[in-house]
Protein backbone atom coordinates (compact mmCIF):
# COMPACT_ATOMS: atom_id res chain seq x y z
CA UNK A 1 0.00 0.00 0.00
CA UNK A 2 1.51 3.29 -1.12
CA UNK A 3 1.00 6.11 1.37
CA UNK A 4 0.84 9.82 0.63
CA UNK A 5 3.12 12.30 2.37
CA UNK A 6 0.29 13.34 4.69
CA UNK A 7 -0.49 9.74 5.57
CA UNK A 8 3.17 9.11 6.42
CA UNK A 9 3.23 12.20 8.64
CA UNK A 10 0.10 11.05 10.48
CA UNK A 11 1.60 7.62 11.11
CA UNK A 12 4.73 9.28 12.47
CA UNK A 13 2.53 11.40 14.74
CA UNK A 14 0.73 8.25 15.85
CA UNK A 15 4.04 6.71 16.92
CA UNK A 16 5.09 9.87 18.77
CA UNK A 17 1.78 9.96 20.62
CA UNK A 18 2.35 6.40 21.80
CA UNK A 19 5.90 7.35 22.87
CA UNK A 20 4.32 10.00 25.11
CA UNK A 21 2.43 7.22 26.87
CA UNK A 22 -0.90 8.34 25.41
CA UNK A 23 -3.25 5.71 23.96
CA UNK A 24 -4.45 7.11 20.59
CA UNK A 25 -7.48 4.78 20.68
CA UNK A 26 -8.41 4.65 24.38
CA UNK A 27 -11.18 2.40 25.71
CA UNK A 28 -13.32 5.11 27.25
CA UNK A 29 -16.84 6.12 28.14
CA UNK A 30 -16.68 9.84 27.42
CA UNK A 31 -19.67 11.42 29.13
CA UNK A 32 -20.86 14.01 26.61
CA UNK A 33 -23.53 16.26 28.10
CA UNK A 34 -24.35 18.66 25.29
CA UNK A 35 -24.04 19.32 21.55
CA UNK A 36 -22.52 22.19 19.59
CA UNK A 37 -25.89 23.22 18.16
CA UNK A 38 -27.52 23.27 21.59
CA UNK A 39 -24.84 25.59 22.95
CA UNK A 40 -25.06 27.96 19.97
CA UNK A 41 -28.86 28.07 20.09
CA UNK A 42 -29.34 28.49 23.84
CA UNK A 43 -26.29 30.18 25.32
CA UNK A 44 -26.80 33.57 26.92
CA UNK A 45 -23.98 35.42 28.64
CA UNK A 46 -25.83 35.82 31.95
CA UNK A 47 -26.89 32.16 31.97
CA UNK A 48 -25.31 29.48 34.18
CA UNK A 49 -26.60 26.67 31.96
CA UNK A 50 -23.29 25.97 30.20
CA UNK A 51 -20.74 26.43 33.00
CA UNK A 52 -19.64 22.78 32.77
CA UNK A 53 -19.88 21.34 29.27
CA UNK A 54 -18.44 18.17 27.81
CA UNK A 55 -18.33 17.69 24.03
CA UNK A 56 -16.75 15.21 21.65
CA UNK A 57 -16.17 15.29 17.92
CA UNK A 58 -13.64 15.87 15.17
CA UNK A 59 -10.97 18.55 15.29
CA UNK A 60 -11.65 20.56 12.13
CA UNK A 61 -9.39 23.59 12.53
CA UNK A 62 -6.39 24.73 14.62
CA UNK A 63 -5.04 28.27 14.85
CA UNK A 64 -1.96 28.20 17.08
CA UNK A 65 -1.18 31.48 18.84
CA UNK A 66 1.61 30.67 21.30
CA UNK A 67 0.28 29.90 24.77
CA UNK A 68 -3.34 30.17 23.60
CA UNK A 69 -5.00 28.81 20.48
CA UNK A 70 -8.33 28.62 18.75
CA UNK A 71 -9.77 25.46 17.24
CA UNK A 72 -13.03 24.13 15.88
CA UNK A 73 -14.79 20.94 16.95
CA UNK A 74 -17.46 19.31 14.78
CA UNK A 75 -19.92 16.93 16.40
CA UNK A 76 -23.09 15.33 15.02
CA UNK A 77 -24.97 18.65 15.26
CA UNK A 78 -22.46 21.10 13.80
CA UNK A 79 -19.33 23.08 14.64
CA UNK A 80 -18.29 25.18 17.61
CA UNK A 81 -15.19 27.23 18.35
CA UNK A 82 -12.76 26.15 21.08
CA UNK A 83 -10.37 28.37 23.05
CA UNK A 84 -7.41 26.38 24.36
CA UNK A 85 -4.96 27.93 26.84
CA UNK A 86 -1.76 26.09 27.69
CA UNK A 87 -1.93 26.74 31.42
CA UNK A 88 -5.60 25.73 31.59
CA UNK A 89 -5.21 22.29 29.98
CA UNK A 90 -1.78 21.79 31.60
CA UNK A 91 -2.12 23.32 35.10
CA UNK A 92 1.13 21.77 36.40
CA UNK A 93 4.73 22.08 35.26
CA UNK A 94 4.35 19.46 32.51
CA UNK A 95 3.11 21.27 29.39
CA UNK A 96 3.46 18.25 27.05
CA UNK A 97 -0.28 17.93 26.43
CA UNK A 98 -0.41 21.40 24.91
CA UNK A 99 3.09 21.99 23.53
CA UNK A 100 3.51 18.57 21.93
CA UNK A 101 0.19 16.78 21.60
CA UNK A 102 -2.14 19.66 20.78
CA UNK A 103 0.23 21.93 18.87
CA UNK A 104 2.22 19.33 16.91
CA UNK A 105 0.63 15.87 16.89
CA UNK A 106 -3.12 16.43 16.64
CA UNK A 107 -4.29 16.54 13.02
CA UNK A 108 -7.46 17.74 11.35
CA UNK A 109 -9.98 14.91 11.54
CA UNK A 110 -8.82 13.52 14.90
CA UNK A 111 -11.56 12.80 17.42
CA UNK A 112 -11.13 14.73 20.66
CA UNK A 113 -13.10 15.30 23.82
CA UNK A 114 -13.18 18.64 25.64
CA UNK A 115 -14.54 19.94 28.92
CA UNK A 116 -14.90 23.56 29.89
CA UNK A 117 -17.30 26.49 30.05
CA UNK A 118 -18.98 28.62 27.39
CA UNK A 119 -18.35 32.31 26.77
CA UNK A 120 -18.51 34.83 23.95
CA UNK A 121 -15.39 36.34 22.42
CA UNK A 122 -14.98 40.05 21.76
CA UNK A 123 -16.09 39.29 18.20
CA UNK A 124 -19.33 37.79 19.54
CA UNK A 125 -18.40 34.16 18.73
CA UNK A 126 -19.89 31.56 21.07
CA UNK A 127 -16.88 29.57 22.26
CA UNK A 128 -15.95 26.78 24.64
CA UNK A 129 -13.11 27.72 26.99
CA UNK A 130 -11.34 24.38 27.29
CA UNK A 131 -9.89 23.23 30.62
CA UNK A 132 -9.58 19.54 29.72
CA UNK A 133 -8.67 17.95 26.36
CA UNK A 134 -8.30 14.27 25.50
CA UNK A 135 -7.54 12.40 22.29
CA UNK A 136 -10.31 9.88 21.55
CA UNK A 137 -9.23 8.54 18.15
CA UNK A 138 -6.37 9.34 15.79
CA UNK A 139 -7.16 9.70 12.07
CA UNK A 140 -4.58 8.33 9.65
CA UNK A 141 -5.97 9.77 6.40
CA UNK A 142 -6.35 13.52 5.81
CA UNK A 143 -9.83 14.80 5.11
CA UNK A 144 -10.35 16.62 1.79
CA UNK A 145 -9.47 20.30 2.11
CA UNK A 146 -12.51 22.23 3.28
CA UNK A 147 -12.68 25.98 3.59
CA UNK A 148 -15.23 27.96 5.55
CA UNK A 149 -16.23 31.59 5.64
CA UNK A 150 -18.82 33.55 7.53
CA UNK A 151 -21.97 34.56 5.67
CA UNK A 152 -22.13 38.37 6.12
CA UNK A 153 -25.94 38.32 6.29
CA UNK A 154 -26.63 35.35 8.57
CA UNK A 155 -23.35 35.17 10.46
CA UNK A 156 -23.30 31.40 9.86
CA UNK A 157 -20.15 29.59 8.78
CA UNK A 158 -20.50 28.42 5.17
CA UNK A 159 -18.50 25.52 3.74
CA UNK A 160 -17.01 25.69 0.24
CA UNK A 161 -14.30 23.89 -1.77
CA UNK A 162 -15.62 20.70 -0.20
CA UNK A 163 -15.82 17.08 -1.36
CA UNK A 164 -17.71 17.72 -4.63
CA UNK A 165 -17.07 14.76 -6.98
CA UNK A 166 -20.36 12.78 -6.84
CA UNK A 167 -18.69 9.43 -7.47
CA UNK A 168 -16.22 9.98 -4.63
CA UNK A 169 -18.97 11.28 -2.37
CA UNK A 170 -21.11 8.15 -2.89
CA UNK A 171 -18.15 5.75 -2.57
CA UNK A 172 -16.86 7.44 0.57
CA UNK A 173 -20.07 8.58 2.21
CA UNK A 174 -18.26 8.56 5.58
CA UNK A 175 -16.04 11.36 4.28
CA UNK A 176 -18.90 13.14 2.52
CA UNK A 177 -20.91 13.41 5.73
CA UNK A 178 -17.94 14.91 7.58
CA UNK A 179 -16.91 17.57 5.08
CA UNK A 180 -20.40 18.21 3.68
CA UNK A 181 -22.52 18.07 6.85
CA UNK A 182 -25.39 19.81 5.06
CA UNK A 183 -26.20 16.47 3.40
CA UNK A 184 -27.00 14.95 6.77
CA UNK A 185 -30.28 16.86 6.66
CA UNK A 186 -31.40 14.71 3.72
CA UNK A 187 -31.16 11.55 5.77
CA UNK A 188 -32.76 13.18 8.80
CA UNK A 189 -35.71 14.08 6.57
CA UNK A 190 -35.77 10.55 5.20
CA UNK A 191 -35.99 9.16 8.72
CA UNK A 192 -38.78 11.63 9.47
CA UNK A 193 -40.74 10.50 6.41
CA UNK A 194 -40.59 6.85 7.48
CA UNK A 195 -41.40 7.71 11.11
CA UNK A 196 -44.49 9.74 10.16
CA UNK A 197 -45.64 7.05 7.72
CA UNK A 198 -45.45 4.43 10.47
CA UNK A 199 -47.31 6.71 12.85
CA UNK A 200 -50.12 7.21 10.35
CA UNK A 201 -50.57 3.47 9.76
CA UNK A 202 -50.19 2.48 13.40
CA UNK A 203 -52.85 4.99 14.46
CA UNK A 204 -55.27 3.18 12.17
CA UNK A 205 -54.48 -0.18 13.74
CA UNK A 206 -52.61 -1.71 10.79
CA UNK A 207 -49.81 -4.14 11.65
CA UNK A 208 -46.19 -3.71 10.59
CA UNK A 209 -44.80 -7.09 9.48
CA UNK A 210 -41.73 -8.66 7.89
CA UNK A 211 -41.74 -10.99 4.90
CA UNK A 212 -38.92 -12.98 3.24
CA UNK A 213 -36.25 -11.14 1.26
CA UNK A 214 -35.09 -14.48 -0.19
CA UNK A 215 -37.96 -16.06 -2.11
CA UNK A 216 -38.22 -19.32 -4.09
CA UNK A 217 -40.42 -17.59 -6.69
CA UNK A 218 -40.04 -13.98 -7.76
CA UNK A 219 -43.48 -12.41 -7.88
CA UNK A 220 -45.58 -9.38 -7.10
CA UNK A 221 -44.15 -7.15 -9.83
CA UNK A 222 -42.91 -7.13 -13.41
CA UNK A 223 -39.14 -6.97 -12.96
CA UNK A 224 -35.96 -8.96 -13.51
CA UNK A 225 -34.76 -10.57 -10.25
CA UNK A 226 -31.36 -11.23 -8.74
CA UNK A 227 -30.78 -14.98 -8.56
CA UNK A 228 -28.95 -16.88 -5.84
CA UNK A 229 -28.53 -20.48 -4.67
CA UNK A 230 -29.00 -22.07 -1.25
CA UNK A 231 -26.56 -24.93 -0.63
CA UNK A 232 -28.40 -26.71 2.18
CA UNK A 233 -31.79 -26.65 0.49
CA UNK A 234 -30.21 -27.32 -2.92
CA UNK A 235 -32.47 -24.77 -4.61
CA UNK A 236 -32.44 -21.46 -6.42
CA UNK A 237 -33.62 -18.41 -4.51
CA UNK A 238 -34.37 -14.87 -5.65
CA UNK A 239 -33.97 -11.54 -3.91
CA UNK A 240 -37.47 -10.17 -3.72
CA UNK A 241 -38.68 -7.76 -6.36
CA UNK A 242 -41.81 -7.13 -4.25
CA UNK A 243 -43.40 -8.38 -1.04
CA UNK A 244 -46.96 -8.23 -2.37
CA UNK A 245 -47.79 -11.93 -2.50
CA UNK A 246 -46.64 -12.56 1.07
CA UNK A 247 -48.55 -9.57 2.44
CA UNK A 248 -51.71 -10.78 0.70
CA UNK A 249 -51.23 -14.20 2.30
CA UNK A 250 -51.36 -12.43 5.68
CA UNK A 251 -54.64 -10.73 4.77
CA UNK A 252 -55.98 -14.18 3.86
CA UNK A 253 -54.74 -15.25 7.31
CA UNK A 254 -57.11 -12.84 9.02
CA UNK A 255 -55.43 -9.45 9.43
CA UNK A 256 -57.42 -6.40 8.36
CA UNK A 257 -54.34 -4.35 7.45
CA UNK A 258 -50.63 -5.13 7.13
CA UNK A 259 -47.69 -3.09 5.89
CA UNK A 260 -43.96 -3.48 5.46
CA UNK A 261 -41.15 -0.98 4.88
CA UNK A 262 -38.13 -2.74 3.47
CA UNK A 263 -35.58 -3.31 0.74
CA UNK A 264 -36.53 -4.56 -2.72
CA UNK A 265 -34.05 -5.72 -5.36
CA UNK A 266 -34.44 -5.46 -9.13
CA UNK A 267 -31.75 -6.49 -11.59
CA UNK A 268 -32.38 -3.60 -13.95
CA UNK A 269 -30.78 -0.46 -15.30
CA UNK A 270 -29.60 2.42 -13.15
CA UNK A 271 -30.37 6.09 -13.63
CA UNK A 272 -31.28 9.15 -11.58
CA UNK A 273 -34.50 7.54 -10.30
CA UNK A 274 -33.50 3.84 -10.23
CA UNK A 275 -31.14 1.93 -7.95
CA UNK A 276 -31.07 -1.90 -8.01
CA UNK A 277 -31.59 -1.92 -4.23
CA UNK A 278 -34.34 0.43 -3.06
CA UNK A 279 -36.72 0.94 -0.15
CA UNK A 280 -40.43 0.45 -0.63
CA UNK A 281 -43.48 0.59 1.58
CA UNK A 282 -46.34 -1.77 0.71
CA UNK A 283 -49.65 -1.90 2.54
CA UNK A 284 -52.80 -4.03 2.09
CA UNK A 285 -56.13 -3.27 3.75
CA UNK A 286 -59.10 -5.63 3.66
CA UNK A 287 -62.55 -4.61 2.43
CA UNK A 288 -61.27 -1.52 0.56
CA UNK A 289 -60.90 -0.57 -3.12
CA UNK A 290 -58.70 1.72 -5.16
CA UNK A 291 -61.08 4.67 -4.82
CA UNK A 292 -60.69 4.51 -1.03
CA UNK A 293 -56.94 4.09 -1.45
CA UNK A 294 -56.63 7.30 -3.48
CA UNK A 295 -58.18 9.28 -0.63
CA UNK A 296 -55.96 7.55 1.93
CA UNK A 297 -52.80 8.33 -0.08
CA UNK A 298 -53.76 12.01 -0.27
CA UNK A 299 -54.17 12.15 3.52
CA UNK A 300 -50.90 10.29 4.06
CA UNK A 301 -48.73 12.41 1.76
CA UNK A 302 -50.23 15.68 2.97
CA UNK A 303 -49.51 14.70 6.57
CA UNK A 304 -45.94 13.56 5.85
CA UNK A 305 -45.10 16.70 3.88
CA UNK A 306 -46.40 19.02 6.58
CA UNK A 307 -44.61 16.98 9.28
CA UNK A 308 -41.15 17.14 7.64
CA UNK A 309 -41.36 20.49 5.81
CA UNK A 310 -43.89 22.44 7.87
CA UNK A 311 -45.91 23.05 4.69
CA UNK A 312 -47.73 20.90 2.08
CA UNK A 313 -45.70 22.56 -0.69
CA UNK A 314 -42.33 21.06 -1.62
CA UNK A 315 -39.70 22.95 -3.60
CA UNK A 316 -38.40 20.68 -6.37
CA UNK A 317 -35.89 22.42 -8.60
CA UNK A 318 -37.64 25.50 -9.93
CA UNK A 319 -41.07 23.97 -9.32
CA UNK A 320 -43.36 23.98 -6.33
CA UNK A 321 -45.22 20.70 -5.80
CA UNK A 322 -48.41 21.03 -3.78
CA UNK A 323 -49.48 17.88 -1.91
CA UNK A 324 -52.75 19.42 -0.74
CA UNK A 325 -55.69 17.13 -1.65
CA UNK A 326 -57.47 16.42 -3.90
CA UNK A 327 -55.15 15.30 -6.73
CA UNK A 328 -56.09 15.25 -10.39
CA UNK A 329 -57.42 11.90 -11.69
CA UNK A 330 -56.98 10.87 -15.32
CA UNK A 331 -57.49 7.46 -16.89
CA UNK A 332 -54.54 5.99 -18.80
CA UNK A 333 -56.45 5.98 -22.10
CA UNK A 334 -57.54 9.60 -21.62
CA UNK A 335 -54.00 10.60 -20.68
CA UNK A 336 -52.54 9.05 -23.87
CA UNK A 337 -55.24 10.70 -25.96
CA UNK A 338 -54.64 14.07 -24.27
CA UNK A 339 -50.86 14.13 -24.53
CA UNK A 340 -50.12 11.88 -27.54
CA UNK A 341 -53.22 12.80 -29.55
CA UNK A 342 -54.11 9.13 -30.21
CA UNK A 343 -57.05 7.06 -29.00
CA UNK A 344 -55.66 3.54 -28.49
CA UNK A 345 -58.85 2.05 -27.03
CA UNK A 346 -59.60 -1.34 -28.60
CA UNK A 347 -56.30 -1.60 -30.47
CA UNK A 348 -54.69 -5.02 -30.78
CA UNK A 349 -50.96 -5.72 -30.53
CA UNK A 350 -50.30 -5.15 -34.23
CA UNK A 351 -52.03 -1.77 -34.18
CA UNK A 352 -50.13 -0.72 -31.08
CA UNK A 353 -46.84 -1.65 -32.73
CA UNK A 354 -47.73 0.62 -35.65
CA UNK A 355 -48.52 3.46 -33.21
CA UNK A 356 -45.12 2.99 -31.57
CA UNK A 357 -43.43 3.06 -34.97
CA UNK A 358 -45.30 6.23 -35.97
CA UNK A 359 -44.31 7.86 -32.69
CA UNK A 360 -40.66 6.74 -33.11
CA UNK A 361 -40.78 4.64 -29.92
CA UNK A 362 -38.36 1.70 -29.85
CA UNK A 363 -39.99 -1.66 -29.07
CA UNK A 364 -38.95 -5.31 -29.41
CA UNK A 365 -40.77 -8.55 -30.37
CA UNK A 366 -41.01 -9.77 -26.74
CA UNK A 367 -43.38 -6.93 -25.81
CA UNK A 368 -47.07 -7.73 -25.54
CA UNK A 369 -49.96 -5.25 -25.49
CA UNK A 370 -49.29 -4.17 -21.93
CA UNK A 371 -45.64 -3.35 -22.51
CA UNK A 372 -46.40 -1.50 -25.75
CA UNK A 373 -49.01 0.69 -24.04
CA UNK A 374 -46.57 1.31 -21.18
CA UNK A 375 -43.90 2.45 -23.65
CA UNK A 376 -46.32 4.91 -25.29
CA UNK A 377 -47.40 6.23 -21.90
CA UNK A 378 -43.84 6.60 -20.61
CA UNK A 379 -42.66 8.44 -23.72
CA UNK A 380 -45.62 10.75 -24.34
CA UNK A 381 -47.41 11.26 -21.01
CA UNK A 382 -45.05 11.01 -18.05
CA UNK A 383 -43.01 14.15 -18.90
CA UNK A 384 -46.20 16.24 -18.48
CA UNK A 385 -47.20 14.95 -15.03
CA UNK A 386 -45.78 17.56 -12.66
CA UNK A 387 -48.33 18.14 -9.88
CA UNK A 388 -49.61 15.01 -8.07
CA UNK A 389 -51.76 13.16 -10.62
CA UNK A 390 -53.50 9.80 -10.41
CA UNK A 391 -53.35 7.80 -13.65
CA UNK A 392 -56.15 5.25 -13.36
CA UNK A 393 -57.77 2.26 -15.08
CA UNK A 394 -54.96 0.36 -16.78
CA UNK A 395 -55.26 -2.30 -19.51
CA UNK A 396 -55.62 -5.77 -18.03
CA UNK A 397 -52.46 -6.99 -19.82
CA UNK A 398 -50.33 -4.56 -17.78
CA UNK A 399 -51.49 -5.66 -14.35
CA UNK A 400 -51.92 -9.39 -13.64
CA UNK A 401 -52.67 -8.90 -9.92
CA UNK A 402 -55.42 -6.27 -10.10
CA UNK A 403 -59.17 -6.82 -10.18
CA UNK A 404 -61.05 -6.31 -13.45
CA UNK A 405 -62.72 -2.92 -13.76
CA UNK A 406 -66.29 -2.99 -12.54
CA UNK A 407 -67.63 -1.12 -15.60
CA UNK A 408 -64.89 -0.91 -18.28
CA UNK A 409 -64.16 -4.07 -20.30
CA UNK A 410 -60.47 -4.90 -20.74
CA UNK A 411 -59.30 -2.63 -17.89
CA UNK A 412 -58.35 -3.15 -14.25
CA UNK A 413 -58.87 -1.01 -11.17
CA UNK A 414 -55.38 0.36 -10.75
CA UNK A 415 -53.80 3.75 -10.24
CA UNK A 416 -50.31 5.12 -10.23
CA UNK A 417 -49.49 8.45 -8.61
CA UNK A 418 -47.11 10.57 -10.67
CA UNK A 419 -45.29 13.57 -9.22
CA UNK A 420 -42.68 15.68 -11.01
CA UNK A 421 -42.75 13.28 -14.03
CA UNK A 422 -41.98 10.12 -12.00
CA UNK A 423 -44.11 7.36 -10.51
CA UNK A 424 -44.32 7.67 -6.74
CA UNK A 425 -47.05 5.16 -5.82
CA UNK A 426 -48.82 2.17 -7.35
CA UNK A 427 -52.11 0.68 -6.11
CA UNK A 428 -54.90 -1.71 -7.07
CA UNK A 429 -58.24 -3.00 -6.11
CA UNK A 430 -56.65 -6.40 -5.56
CA UNK A 431 -57.67 -9.47 -7.51
CA UNK A 432 -59.09 -12.11 -5.14
CA UNK A 433 -60.64 -14.52 -7.67
CA UNK A 434 -58.25 -17.53 -7.66
CA UNK A 435 -59.39 -18.86 -11.04
CA UNK A 436 -58.98 -15.50 -12.77
CA UNK A 437 -55.61 -15.07 -11.04
CA UNK A 438 -54.36 -18.47 -12.21
CA UNK A 439 -55.26 -17.69 -15.83
CA UNK A 440 -53.52 -14.32 -15.72
CA UNK A 441 -50.34 -15.78 -14.29
CA UNK A 442 -50.43 -18.47 -16.99
CA UNK A 443 -50.65 -15.66 -19.55
CA UNK A 444 -47.51 -14.21 -17.96
CA UNK A 445 -45.73 -17.51 -18.59
CA UNK A 446 -46.51 -17.14 -22.28
CA UNK A 447 -44.86 -13.71 -22.27
CA UNK A 448 -41.82 -15.22 -20.57
CA UNK A 449 -41.61 -17.83 -23.33
CA UNK A 450 -41.50 -14.96 -25.85
CA UNK A 451 -38.44 -13.57 -24.07
CA UNK A 452 -39.97 -11.12 -21.59
CA UNK A 453 -37.55 -11.47 -18.65
CA UNK A 454 -39.78 -9.26 -16.47
CA UNK A 455 -42.87 -11.47 -16.76
CA UNK A 456 -44.26 -12.80 -13.47
CA UNK A 457 -43.74 -16.38 -12.35
CA UNK A 458 -46.56 -18.76 -11.39
CA UNK A 459 -46.72 -19.03 -7.58
CA UNK A 460 -48.79 -22.12 -6.75
CA UNK A 461 -48.71 -21.50 -2.99
CA UNK A 462 -50.09 -18.00 -3.46
CA UNK A 463 -52.91 -19.42 -5.59
CA UNK A 464 -53.58 -22.00 -2.89
CA UNK A 465 -53.90 -19.20 -0.32
CA UNK A 466 -56.42 -17.49 -2.59
CA UNK A 467 -58.40 -20.73 -2.96
CA UNK A 468 -58.83 -20.90 0.81
CA UNK A 469 -60.55 -17.53 0.49
CA UNK A 470 -59.12 -14.03 0.24
CA UNK A 471 -61.23 -10.98 1.18
CA UNK A 472 -61.61 -7.97 -1.12
CA UNK A 473 -58.81 -5.52 -0.45
CA UNK A 474 -56.76 -2.66 -1.79
CA UNK A 475 -52.98 -2.59 -1.87
CA UNK A 476 -50.45 0.21 -2.28
CA UNK A 477 -46.71 0.58 -2.83
CA UNK A 478 -44.77 3.83 -2.31
CA UNK A 479 -41.10 4.34 -3.17
CA UNK A 480 -39.44 5.78 -0.07
CA UNK A 481 -36.36 6.90 -2.01
CA UNK A 482 -38.38 8.85 -4.57
CA UNK A 483 -40.55 10.44 -1.89
CA UNK A 484 -37.38 11.51 -0.09
CA UNK A 485 -36.03 12.96 -3.34
CA UNK A 486 -39.16 15.09 -3.69
CA UNK A 487 -39.16 16.35 -0.11
CA UNK A 488 -35.42 17.13 -0.03
CA UNK A 489 -35.23 18.71 -3.50
CA UNK A 490 -32.80 16.15 -4.91
CA UNK A 491 -32.67 15.16 -8.58
CA UNK A 492 -30.69 11.92 -8.10
CA UNK A 493 -31.68 8.84 -6.11
CA UNK A 494 -28.02 8.36 -5.16
CA UNK A 495 -28.26 11.49 -3.00
CA UNK A 496 -30.92 9.97 -0.73
CA UNK A 497 -29.35 6.51 -0.30
CA UNK A 498 -26.41 6.32 2.08
CA UNK A 499 -24.56 3.70 0.03
CA UNK A 500 -25.87 3.47 -3.56
CA UNK A 501 -24.70 0.64 -5.80
CA UNK A 502 -21.66 1.46 -7.90
CA UNK A 503 -19.10 -0.29 -10.09
CA UNK A 504 -16.13 -1.79 -8.31
CA UNK A 505 -13.49 0.78 -7.50
CA UNK A 506 -10.42 0.49 -9.72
Amino acid sequence: MQLSEQELIRRENLGKIRELGIDPYPPIHYKVNTLASEIKEKFEEDSKEFEEVCLAGRLMMKRIMGKASFAELQDSSGRIQLYVMRDEVCPGEDKTLYNTLFKKLLDIGDYIGVKGYVFKTKMGETTVHVNELVLLSKSLKPLPIVKTKKDPETGEMVTYDAFTDPEMRYRQRYVDLVVNPQYRKIFKTRAGIIREMRRFFDEKGWLEVETPALQPIHGGAAARPFKSYHNTLDMDLYLRIANELYLKRLIAGGYDGVYEIGKMFRNEGMDRTHNPEFTSMEIYVAYKDYEWMMEMVEQLLHRITVAVLGTPVAKVGEREIDFTPPYRRLSMMDAIEEYAGIDIRGMDEEALRKVCKDLHIDVDPSMGKGKLIDEIFGEKVEPHLIQPTYITDYPIEMTPLAKKHRTEEGLVERFELFVNTSELANAYTELNDPLDQRQRLQDQLKLAERGDDEAMALDHDFLRAMEYGMPPMSGLGIGIDRLTMLLTNQSSIQEVIFFPQMKLEK
